[in-house]
């Protein structure tokens, strides 16, 4: 079971749209970013989804500070391929930042990959 974090101004959206993929293997709870880098840290939550109006960078500040930049990738307004994600996840990416209006493309690549990683 991977447990995913969601954080940033589109949390709950982020979220939902990963609850409607009905994904097996897959936890999905809405969190703040210090909340989130604690319970990643803990080991307690696998994977941080957040989002800010641009996607540059305040969607991943805290996460950055705390978890360390080789464990946080940032999309900004991009769209992951699903080959693009599984390669990041492999990488050990843990932490992924994205702008709000791309939260409904890039949210489903990145659960998916996530999911095929937990099975």
């Amino acid at each position: 079971m991977a447990k995913i974090l969601t954080g940033g101004v589109g949390k709950v959206e982020v979220a939902e749209a990963v609850r409607r993929l009905g994904l097996a293997g897959v936890d999905v709870a809405v969190s703040s970013d210090l909340d989130a880098a604690m319970l990643l840290r803990a080991g307690r939550a696998d994977y941080y989804l957040g989002t800010c109006h641009t996607g540059a960078g305040a969607s991943l500040g805290v996460l950055v500070g705390l978890m360390g930049r080789p464990a946080c990738h940032t999309f900004g307004r991009g769209v992951p391929s699903a080959d693009e994600a599984a390669a990041l996840l492999g990488d050990g990416k843990r932490v992924f930042g994205f702008a709000l209006d791309r939260a409904e493309a890039v949210a489903p690549v990145l659960a998916r990959a996530i999911s095929v990683r937990a099975e």
